[in-house]
């Protein structure tokens, strides 16, 4: 049965987060479903200008390139002034002629550059120096638009780094909430928006403001009363701007959430198609997806409408104020307050003064959008990081492997306790195993020596140094793991193994391949170790990428051994050789195995058994037999595996 649109946007919004932690397989338990947000658009806006700091030279000169372009167009309009009034006076004579000062000193030098010539002579030249002034005001546009886009293209690729190096940062409970899919709109979608609108619409506001001013200082040089008519009908424009801008906001922010929600949907119907169609589970997929598709294009459909309704209201209120205008300058030259091309230049700066205004209005959906967007990806920015290590930190580049857990208790959330009063103690050549119920802990237990999580009581030592007191990388480095879910990169076999240890030689690497028991199916493939692997390893069986797993764990020559479920995916034939090779990579190091089939455990230097959190058996397998207890019933079959 598929899923309510409520109980869908609960678990792929980013606010859900898992009720148990790795390996409990629970479902998503807490979060309302809402993307937490920044409301302050103001403050979001000025964080996203803050990146334009380390870009102020470019900046300056896009800027001056700007205002050279406004004010050559600018003038290449009052060009119009003289022809117009020549031409209307050549054809009568009685026309007034009320030029201003600028229009004066631009007839003036038009008449000089024709020594007195016919009206035709006048009208080319004055054509000419027309042409040439809105030829440099295109030069200077062409340099402006390439300068800032290169500055918006280096804002998002530093705003991309970001982001993926705060990822890099976050705790393991961070992706544990927070689907893939939603996470990857952040780098696609919401990055994008915000790339489109620095290149649009922020161009558009700081060439529009550079234009109303300098079309505002040209219109009062023009005629103070027609200018005084234009301004009246800004804080319409201002009013219904705001107005709208207030009500579409919210709806681009539910639309980017949306958004989240169904590629988050998407990204895990597509990884997990193979189950999909083995359980006929395709009609469910369908119906739950159209909930949310419908979902987000009920909010795509609002967020659309209140943002392209703007450009419209802006346009229509623009051609009222332009009638106005044409009207009462229309009065003006009749009564001889204002020539005819007095009257065609101002048209012309009126329609500038509002097209910036027009502009920026139909810019606004993208805008929006972008606000949106980029508190999305504040919201990872900020989000709070794995703790700092110390600054006295534990040099343990000399690690050998002592691991002491004392009466460690630890719960993915607050409410729910996992483990309760571990104990465990290893040493270097010793192999412990865990054992137990699925969700008894034993995943756990290993993401603690780690430091995925930091444990809440207790104390977990290595060397006799608490895992708290060391550097996270330097830990990690010591750890070698090897999963139950296996992940191979795009890249040749070699590579893949390599990445346990990227110094390693090519010779080193085969070794390991050898130790895992992989070096005679690598050789099979089409390139041998140059075989390039994608898609996670679509080419290789399951049992074929867990072994080239093995082998990057043994070229990485960690004190430390972690193998969870790691011969879960190979067949019993595979899995005696895999032993064979395990054996000799455990030599010297200290080795935590967890395990569901027991046969893999049985020459364990200590076996734990886990029940709800708690260890309540241990001692090796002859040991644990002979108690007849929990581990008893597990090995002869008397009691499953929950």
């Amino acid at each position: 049965m598929a899923r309510s649109l409520k109980e869908l946007q609960a678990r792929y919004n980013s606010t859900a987060s898992r009720g148990h932690g790795p390996g409990s397989g629970g479902p998503w338990s807490r979060g309302a479903g809402k993307e937490v947000l920044n409301k302050n658009s103001g403050k979001t806006v000025a964080r996203i200008l803050s990146y334009l700091k380390g870009f102020r030279g470019r900046i300056a000169l896009a800027l001056t390139c700007m205002l050279f372009s406004t004010v050559f167009s600018l003038v290449g309009s009052y060009m119009m002034a003289p022809i117009i009034d020549k031409l209307a006076v050549t054809v009568s004579p009685n026309t007034p002629s009320n030029l201003n000062r600028i229009s004066q000193i631009l007839d003036g030098f038009i008449r000089s550059l024709t020594s007195g010539g016919s009206v035709m002579q006048y009208v080319l030249a004055a054509m000419a120096m027309t042409g040439s002034v809105y030829l440099l005001a295109a030069c200077m546009t062409y340099l402006q638009a390439r300068i800032l886009i290169n500055v918006t293209e280096s804002i998002m690729k530093k705003m991309r780094d970001e982001l993926f190096e705060k990822l890099q940062r976050l705790p393991l409970k961070y992706f544990d909430g927070h689907p893939t899919g939603e996470i990857m709109s952040r780098f696609t979608n919401d990055i994008d928006n915000i790339d489109t609108m620095l290149n649009n619409s922020l161009t558009s506001i700081i060439s529009g403001t550079v234009t109303l001013i300098g079309t505002l200082i040209f219109m009062f040089t023009t005629n103070w009363i027609l200018t005084l008519v234009v301004v009246v009908f800004v804080p319409i424009f201002l009013f219904g701007g705001m107005s709208i801008a207030k009500r579409s906001r919210k709806y681009y922010g539910a639309n980017q959430a949306a958004l989240g929600a169904v590629n988050g949907y998407i990204e895990e119907t597509v990884s997990g198609q193979k189950v999909v169609k083995v359980f006929n589970h395709e009609e469910v997929c369908e119906e739950e997806f159209g909930e949310l598709n419908g979902d987000m294009r009920e909010k795509q459909f609002k967020a659309q409408f209140w943002g392209g309704v703007m450009g419209p209201l802006m346009g229509n209120t623009s051609q009222i104020s332009y009638a106005v205008t044409i009207g009462i300058g229309g009065i003006l030259v009749l009564a001889g307050r204002l020539s005819p091309g007095g009257l065609s230049v101002f048209a012309n700066y009126s329609r500038q003064f509002s097209m910036p205004i027009n502009q920026l209005s139909q810019q606004m959906a993208t805008i929006f959008a972008a606000v949106a967007g980029a508190e999305r990806v504040f919201d990872v920015m900020d989000a709070e990081p794995e703790r700092a290590d110390k600054e006295d930190a534990a040099d343990m580049s000399h690690m050998k492997g002592y691991v002491i857990m004392t009466d460690v208790s630890f719960g993915y959330v607050p409410e729910k306790t996992v483990l309760k009063h571990i104990n465990v103690y290893a040493k270097p050549g010793q192999k412990i195993a865990f054992v137990g119920s699925t969700g008894a802990g034993k995943t756990t237990i290993t993401n603690l020596l780690n430091r995925f999580y930091d444990i809440e009581e207790g104390t977990i030592t290595i060397d006799g140094v608490e895992v708290k007191d060391m550097k996270r990388d330097e830990l990690r480095s010591k750890i070698a793991m090897v999963l139950q879910d296996t992940h191979l990169f795009t890249g040749t076999v070699r590579e893949n193994i390599r990445y346990g240890r990227l110094d390693a030689t090519d010779e080193e690497v085969e070794q390991a391949a050898r130790t895992a028991s992989a070096h005679s199916f690598i050789r099979r493939l089409s390139d041998g170790y140059d075989t390039v692997i994608e898609g996670d390893g679509t080419n290789l069986s399951q049992g074929q990428r867990q072994l080239l797993n093995i082998a990057r764990a043994a070229l990485s020559k960690a004190p430390i051994l972690v193998l969870d479920e790691a011969t879960s995916s190979v067949d019993t034939r595979t899995e005696r050789h895999i032993e064979k090779g395990m054996d000799r990579l455990m030599r010297d190091r200290t080795t935590f195995v967890i395990a569901h089939r027991l046969s893999t455990v049985r020459n364990a230097n200590a076996i734990m058994v886990l029940e709800q959190g708690e260890i309540i058996e241990r001692g090796t397998h002859e040991e644990l037999l002979a108690m007849k207890g929990r581990y008893y019933e597990l090995y002869t079959g008397l009691r499953e595996l929950d």
